[in-house]
């Protein structure tokens, strides 16, 4: 919850304050966006690293510990206003998100043995304390960054604050609820006996996630854009006044693990309901159900964009709506695909399969800035021209996901193969 509070808290603002000429860099909307992929790509490419390291050498447990530490120097150096600070605290939340990351799912992971039916549900509910730390990242760190009497730099002391408080807490509560899980390293080194060698079933079940995992670059790099394109909407082209009151742009960032809080209890009920009766849905096809939501999403994005096209700041339920899609979409895919990797994944490969699927969104993450990097030159009809305006960046989340879901939807009887049972 905390390491999510960090991170979504400063992510919640960190393009408005690239672009900012009033404290920040100054930069354009492109400069932004490139290294806002470039960094929250990052975050998800070190993890294959980190998840190395621990499944060899750490354990899952000591891997945490590290990522934390070095994760909350990173945060307390962006709160130095300083360019070298600046760099210097997002290369170290990188490093420690890569030990932090793979290695606290893969540990929720081992809290189940393989053929527990509950998993699923275990995750959702994982997720459910992860975006608890999304929600108030935002509201906090993101108040506090574009406040008058505090500033940008406030905003990112107190994400160093949570990831202090949350390594905190996992240190004094992890042997009372935890025990051992974690403490030894899955695969040894200096293991006597020779490594029992991967069957073609475990490889089939890897290209399963390998498969999976091109799909996941489908949702995430429109998912992401929450964070560039659509804050640059909610900072330039929403209606923000209420009752006299300016909501900053940064608490939009909030209403994703809002609703996330509200849905991750039904829909965890619901694949546990389902399951039950033998009728719920495979992997493959929650997935599918996962980008159509999130193409679903950015149609209402492209209708809000063409009234604000015309001028005029639209309502901020245009906004509310398209991120309620996408959170439908979010729990049909992300806290399943976490869960699908420590089912498929051999045992002793746990963390650096998390991190090989974390690769994936880096992928994701790194075309998400890129395409959020030319949302001027397609709004300018410069790339091309269909509806006119803004409205034809969006359309390209409308289309690409759909196309995906097509797609994996005739693919999906081949990868239940690969998977072996374990869908």
């Amino acid at each position: 919850m905390w390491e999510r509070f960090s991170y979504y808290g400063m992510r919640a603002f960190l393009v408005l304050f690239l672009v900012s000429s009033d404290g920040g860099f100054g930069w354009t909307k492109e400069q932004a966006s490139h290294l806002y992929g470039w960094y929250t790509g990052l975050v998800y490419l070190t993890p294959l690293f980190g998840g190395y390291l621990a499944d060899r050498v750490l354990g899952t447990h000591k891997a945490i510990l590290i990522g934390s530490v070095v994760i909350a120097s990173g945060h307390f150096c962006l709160a130095v206003p300083s360019r070298t600070t600046f760099f210097l605290g997002l290369s170290l939340i990188i490093l420690g998100t890569g030990f932090h990351k793979s290695n606290i799912s893969t540990m929720v992971g081992q809290l189940f043995r393989q053929g527990d039916s509950r998993r699923d549900a275990a995750f959702t509910i994982f997720y459910m304390g992860i975006n608890t730390g999304a929600l108030f990242g935002p509201l906090v760190c993101g108040g506090l960054a574009k406040s008058a009497r505090f500033g940008w730099h406030w905003g990112f002391a107190a994400a160093g604050v949570g990831m202090v408080l949350g390594t905190a807490v996992y240190v004094w509560l992890k042997r009372r609820l935890l025990g051992g899980i974690g403490d030894a390293p899955a695969l040894r080194p200096t293991q006597t006996a020779p490594a029992e060698a991967l069957s073609r079933e475990d490889w089939e079940r890897i290209g399963a996630i390998g498969i999976l995992a091109f799909f996941n670059i489908f949702f995430w790099s429109a998912f992401e854009q929450a964070g560039s394109s659509m804050n640059f909407f909610a900072e330039e082209r929403t209606d923000r006044m209420l009752a006299g009151f300016e909501i900053p742009a940064p608490w939009f960032q909030s209403v994703n693990p809002i609703l996330i809080i509200l849905f991750a209890p039904v829909f965890a009920s619901l694949w546990t309901r389902l399951a039950a009766r033998g009728r719920e849905p495979s992997t493959p096809i929650k997935f599918v159900w996962a980008l159509v939501l999130v193409s679903l999403g950015f149609a209402v994005m492209v209708a809000g964009a063409r009234l604000s096209d015309a001028g005029v700041r639209v309502s901020p339920l245009w906004l509310v709506a398209a991120l309620a899609f996408h959170t439908w979409g979010e729990l049909c895919l992300s806290p399943v695909g976490l869960s699908m990797v420590t089912k498929l994944a051999p045992a002793r490969f746990a963390s650096l399969m998390m991190g090989l699927w974390f690769v994936s969104f880096f992928l994701s993450d790194l075309l998400a800035g890129r395409l959020a990097g030319m949302v001027e030159r397609i709004e300018q009809g410069h790339l091309f021209t269909l509806l006119g305006g803004q409205a034809d960046f969006f359309l390209i989340f409308v289309i690409a996901p759909l196309v995906g879901a097509a797609l994996l939807l005739t693919l999906s009887r081949t990868v239940l193969r690969l998977m072996h049972g374990r869908s």
